[in-house]
């Protein structure tokens, strides 16, 4: 295989490590000979990179890291079972979509994280506050991608469907789901970022273990270079899920891929 080649096939990766790669240079460079300041104010990816080798690789947040992500799951699933089936089914159904939209809509863009408080009284301190939060941020974006793929699909497959004896479920599943699908994994990476927001803030107000309420003590106690550290594991775990989101489509939808190649 050719340079060229080799280029096109990991040019996603190669040009995402370049912008990486550059930004933290030029964090370090201005930190140590244009600005520099005292590291109790900032910090500095240096002194980031022996906190995260404390703290992440010789395994100080590996517990934290383990209460979180039980949060985020059972949150972020519920999100999906709930969100694609309802947008689903606004889509299709033109009197459901007259009687959910507006309030989904008032709902998708009141600031949900405000409600963290009032989640908390209801449910408790714990495991079912926190999904709670994160299935209230999540469930949105699959609903409305949903929704918006639903409306989208071509409506002379349909016909086709139909005109060859097709029932409602072969619409669904043959014609209606594969178009959909891109939607809804463009959906589910905007839900990603917010669930990820969702259990931060729900270890913000009320938590005595879990990443976010990690960020909370070290910022409180002025260490940064740990804060960021934790910053950056769930900046990690945000594009290797977004990564895995991005090859399911491809498994799924693989003449997604060859439409996309640019």
């Amino acid at each position: 295989m050719t340079v060229k080649g080799n280029y096109e096939e990991y040019r996603r990766l190669l040009l995402g490590l370049v912008s990486v790669i550059s930004f933290i240079t030029s964090w370090e460079l201005l930190l140590t000979y244009v600005f520099p300041l005292n590291p109790f104010f900032l910090t500095k990816p240096s002194l980031i990179a022996v906190a995260f080798n404390e703290q992440v690789i010789q395994g100080a947040l590996w517990r934290d890291l383990a209460v979180s992500s039980r949060a985020f799951l059972w949150g972020f699933s519920f999100a999906v079972l709930v969100g694609i089936p309802v947008g689903a089914f606004m889509g299709w159904r033109r009197r459901a979509e007259y009687t959910f939209d507006a309030f989904f809509t008032a709902l998708y863009a009141s600031p949900l994280v405000a409600l963290a408080p009032l989640i908390i009284v209801v449910f408790g301190v714990g495991l079912l506050a926190k999904s709670a939060l994160v299935f209230l941020l999540s469930v949105f974006p699959f609903i409305f991608n949903t929704f918006a793929g639903v409306r989208s699909t071509d409506r002379l497959m349909l016909n086709v469907v139909r005109s060859f004896g097709g029932k409602e479920k072969d619409l669904y599943l043959k014609v209606i789901f594969p178009s959909t699908l891109p939607y809804i994994v463009a959906g589910a990476r905007i839900a990603l970022g917010r669930g990820l927001v969702g259990i931060i803030v729900g270890e913000f107000y009320a938590a005595s273990e879990g990443i976010g309420f990690a960020i909370s003590r070290f910022g409180d106690t002025y260490r940064l270079p740990e804060m960021f550290a934790a910053i950056l594991v769930l900046m990690i775990a945000a594009v290797i899920m977004t990564e895995g989101m991005r090859k399911l489509e491809v498994f799924l939808a693989p003449w997604r891929s060859a439409q996309d190649t640019r």
